[in-house]
């Protein structure tokens, strides 16, 4: 007997909210237990059992179906059955919200029971036991990615730090009718390195110390000229409010050195790279300034052998997923823009305007290390047939380039270097409005990649002219967003078969889960749809799932709960990549259960049931 309850005690003590109890009040709780077992096509409760019950799955699988014979879930072993618990523990409904259950054995199966009761008075004691129960699959996501996000905070210096934190105030200013002489004069005078252009007290420009350099002294104009005449128009800017991972971002992809700090905005202060750098040394913006120096293909080659290690520190630092795709995304773009400048050094310049366009992941600020390419050139009608001689050995240069550094020719050939994807503006407007009207497999498959597009280098009013054309279109199209919508719902969550979870079943991947397949990519999908339909113009999915928040497309809670989803599938992601990289192996999306702990596997389930949920109502819309 004695070995009985040992290995009841083991089997208990490894299943959440039971793994946080101390050893006496655990062998308490299995003193309680009762020992059922039910035969297949068999209900529970048990015959004989009136009082409502907690059930532990030992061995075998349940059904949990409603009354109508829908399937819901399956459970195995180590799952905890609450159906009939849930007015006593005053368990809330889960996201599914269908009731009411029914639950039946698929097979033989043996079952530990515990009276509610007994379940109560744990509650009343153990808080950890008290917010399990409390809180349905979503809310218990959501505490899981608050811890994350909270370890985050501690480990990562930039991510979760306000700028405050970094500016200095007050901005040195200069009034825009003052000469280049005169800024010249004031920034060496005070140890400057920029200056804010100043219409009375209006903000209307940056001027740097390099500007000096390259539009006045290298360019031959006289330093009694107004300062405005040299100034950047527009500056970028930062709010006050935001954290100092938002400005490294900026900083990056704008490729600045000095960012304007607003409050209310008005200008109160400036932040620097330096301030930056000093703060995190190998980020970013680091190896965005090592690559824009870079003289040679060869040398990117050498700077991209240490972006998978980059990724390695990221997630030891407990960078979220989103952190690291932004962080790898802004390299792969100054990878991207030092080899466009090579090539138009080789070249010469462009005979007329264009916008090299990166699609997917890249696009999304999704991307890990040494993704493979997805990118299209979108050129000024003005161009000639002749003129795409120019753009294809550009494609080539580029493509070739990256190819070099490690990011792989896409499979499906959509590169720059094909034909079809380096044109006018005409032609994609083309392209997209024909996507629209006639939405055929195709059609879907293309807009999939297209509709995630960035601009990477050239003129971004190209593509944002395009792309302002297709969300007018698609919001009133209500057959294409249909077509999308089911043509999407082809990637499921691997959730509700027998037991865990659907893995592998051969293969070189066998027994595993296809994180990206599967979990990701959905979320993506849903994401696009929700944008699509709304007319949003953000292209990554965090944000498009931000901005459709309590439209027609999905509600306020529905949303955080798929952000906590992707999050958390994120998470996974890049720390099982994390761990593959540190071993030598090449990084890939296929986790295995056995990977994770009981509790994360229970997360890993609440994540799927949130994206299986709002795909059903997806589905139901049309």
């Amino acid at each position: 007997m004695d070995i009985e309850l040992s290995e009841i005690s083991s089997f208990i003590q490894g299943i959440p909210p039971f793994d946080t109890l101390p050893k006496p009040s655990l062998a308490k709780l299995i003193r309680e237990l009762s020992i059922n077992y039910v035969r297949k096509g068999e209900m529970l409760p048990p015959k004989g059992i009136n009082e409502p019950r907690l059930y532990i799955v030992r061995k075998g699988a349940l059904s949990c179906m409603t009354h109508d014979g829908e399937l819901i879930s399956r459970l195995g072993e180590g799952d905890l059955c609450t159906e009939f618990c849930k007015q006593i523990l005053h368990i809330p409904n889960d996201i599914e919200q269908r009731a009411p259950r029914q639950i039946q054995s698929d097979e033989d199966c043996l079952v530990y029971s515990l009276d509610c009761k007994v379940i109560s008075e744990l509650t009343e004691k153990f808080p950890s036991i008290d917010d399990y129960f409390s809180y349905n699959s979503s809310q218990r996501l959501k505490q899981k990615m608050s811890k994350v996000n909270e370890e985050a905070v501690i480990s990562s210096s930039l991510m979760n730090t306000s700028v405050s934190d970094f500016y200095h105030s007050p901005v040195a200013g200069i009034d825009a009718t003052q000469s280049i002489q005169d800024a010249a004069i004031k920034m060496t005078e005070h140890g400057y390195s920029c200056l804010v252009v100043l219409d009375n007290t209006k903000s209307i420009g940056i001027v740097t110390d390099k500007d000096i350099r390259r539009r006045c002294v290298a360019a031959g104009l006289p330093i009694t000229a107004y300062i405005s005449e040299i100034m950047t128009q527009n500056m970028s800017t930062i709010d006050l409010k935001n954290n100092a991972y938002d400005a490294l971002m900026l900083m990056t992809s704008k490729r600045i050195h000095h960012l304007p700090v607003t409050k209310q905005g008005e200008v109160v202060g400036m932040v620097t790279v330096t301030d930056l750098m000093n703060n995190e040394g190998h980020n970013a913006v680091n190896f965005s300034s090592i690559i824009h120096k870079a003289k040679s293909l060869d040398a990117l080659i050498e700077i991209s052998i240490l972006l998978p290690k980059l990724q390695i520190r990221l997630a030891k630092l407990g960078a979220s997923a989103d952190h690291v795709g932004k962080s790898i995304s802004a390299i792969t773009m100054a990878f991207t823009k030092r080899l466009i400048e090579m090539a138009e050094e080789k070249y010469g310049p462009a005979p007329v305007p264009y916008a090299w366009l990166a699609a997917g992941s890249q696009a999304r600020q999704e991307q890990l290390a040494h993704s493979d390419q997805d990118n299209g050139i979108i050129i000024c009608d003005s161009m000639k047939p002749y003129d795409d001689a120019w753009f294809e050995s550009l494609a080539h240069f580029v493509c070739d380039g990256l190819a070099s550094c490690g990011f792989i020719y896409c499979p499906g050939d959509i590169m720059a270097t094909n034909p079809k994807w380096r044109q006018p503006t005409k032609v994609w407007q083309k392209y997209f409005d024909g996507w629209v009207d006639t939405p055929t497999p195709q059609a879907l498959l293309n807009s999939s990649v297209f509709f995630d597009l960035e601009t990477i280098c050239g003129d971004a009013s190209l593509l944002d002219t395009v792309r302002t054309n297709l969300l007018r279109k698609t919001t009133k199209s209500s057959l294409f967003i249909a077509h999308l919508s089911k043509n999407a719902l082809g990637l499921r969550p691997p959730l509700g078969f027998f037991r865990d979870f659907v893995l592998k079943q051969n293969g070189k991947h066998k027994d595993t889960l296809d994180l990206k397949h599967n979990g990701i990519a959905p979320i993506v999908d849903l994401a696009r749809i929700y944008a699509l339909s709304q007319g949003i113009s953000a292209v990554n999915t965090i944000e498009r799932i931000k901005q459709a928040a309590g439209s027609a497309a999905i509600s306020t809670s529905s949303a955080e709960n798929l952000i906590d989803a992707y999050e958390f599938l994120g998470f996974l992601r890049v720390n099982h990549q994390a761990n593959r990289l540190v071993k030598g192996l090449e990084p890939d999306n296929y986790l295995s259960p056995k990977e994770l702990s009981k509790l994360e596997r229970e997360h890993l389930k609440d994540a799927f049931k949130v994206i299986k949920t709002l795909q059903d109502s997806r589905q139901a819309s049309f």
